[in-house]
This record gives structure tokens, C-alpha cells and sequence, in this order.
């Protein structure tokens, strides 16, 4: 079949089941007070390696006062770290995405333990196999044809934290890291296998 977006014959819309496996992008960040703040976000990616940068969007009213936690305190101290949930810590991932209060700490709430960052000052997820402290690069405005709008956050990361037993022999153990994944609606997945396959020259 094919349909046009604007004119969507399903229910449930399934453009967010048709771009899958997306990475989640477990966000920490805190404000000018050191308010600590936790979500995850499945429109997340790598986009250059170059120095390394990364993107996440959030959707939310055109009003600064109703941007997510993430966005605002993004704006206000320009720094983050990007965490990763497993399939061990896919409950509390789920637990952080609660649209709590600016004043409540989502590590609290998921039952997370901090571990102070290096180079920037929202703290790390301690149980996430990689922490990606980043320094905010650019924003920018999506279109949107809703009352929300979704703005997308670039960081360049600064530094790179791997805990040790991912390390096997020079290289990192993508599996055995065991990444929770977006897939749609109210579905994820886990990444449990891997091939290999060469470019031609």
C-alpha cells in the first residue's frame, strides 16, 4: 500500500514501527543549580565521527517554560552525557521517561547510582557500558504542522568512558553490551547478534 503521511488510514501511526531498530539515547543533564535530570530518547544517533558528534530531538510546546528538562537544561549549561540502556537496566530506562517535576532526580527515581563525569558536569548512569560527555554544538527548529515542535540538540563528544570487560582484545563487545533498541508502539528489542560483511574496494 501507500499512503501520504498527512492522509494516515491506520490507527496507530506506524512511521515509528517502519525505521527500526532506532538507539536510544539515555540523556543526563543537570540546570544552573545542579538539578539532575534523566531520559531516554529514541530519535538519537551517531552523525559524524570527526570529531565525534552526536544528535537526540525533543518534542514539546513552543513556549521555553514547556520544553522538556533535557532541552532546557541543555540551553542553560551547553553540556550532557549520553547513556545507554541494556537489557538489564531497560526497567529503569522505562521508569526515567516519567514526565516528573524539574525538582524531582529521575536517578532517583529509576533507583540509579551516579558516577561523576570527567569533562562536563551532568553526571553518568554508573550501570551504562558507555557514557558519552558532551559538549552542545547547535539546536535547531524541525518543522512540525502540530502545536509542538521538535528541536534537535548536536553534541560533540568530549570524552569517552567504556567500562574495561567490554574491551576484548583492542576492540569493544557491541553484544555483549546487550543495547536496549526502539522498534515501535511500545515495543524494543535487545541486540543479540552480529555478522560480518566487507565493503568492496
Amino acid at each position: 500500500m501507500f499512503y501520504k503521511p498527512k492522509e494516515n488510514p491506520f490507527t496507530i501511526d506506524p512511521f515509528k514501527s517502519l525505521v527500526f531498530p532506532r538507539p536510544i539515547g539515555w540523556i543526563s543533564s543537570v540546570d544552573k543549580k545542579g538539578n539532575a535530570n534523566l531520559a531516554p530518547y529514541s530519535y538519537f544517533n551517531a552523525i559524524a565521527d570527526d570529531p565525534p558528534q552526536i544528535m537526540f530531538a525533543s518534542a514539546a510546546p513552543e513556549l521555553p517554560s514547556k520544553f522538556k528538562d533535557s532541552l532546557a537544561n541543555i540551553l542553560e549549561t551547553k553540556e550532557f552525557v549520553v547513556n545507554f540502556a541494556t537489557s538489564i537496566t531497560r526497567k529503569q530506562m522505562n521508569l526515567s521517561s516519567l514526565d516528573a517535576s524539574k525538582d524531582k532526580d529521575e536517578f532517583v527515581i529509576a533507583d540509579l547510582k551516579k558516577r561523576k563525569s570527567r569533562l562536563v558536569k551532568p553526571p553518568s548512569v554508573a550501570a551504562s557500558p558507555v557514557n558519552l560527555e558532551c559538549k552542545l554544538l547547535k539546536t535547531l527548529k524541525l518543522k512540525s504542522n502540530s502545536k509542538k515542535y521538535t528541536t534537535m540538540i548536536i553534541g560533540e563528544v568530549m570524552g569517552i568512558f567504556i567500562k574495561d570487560n567490554f574491551i576484548k582484545k583492542g576492540r569493544v563487545d557491541s553484544v555483549a553490551m546487550r543495547y536496549v533498541a526502539r522498534m515501535g508502539y511500545t515495543e524494543y528489542t535487545t541486540v543479540s547478534s552480529k555478522f560480518k560483511m566487507k565493503r568492496p574496494d
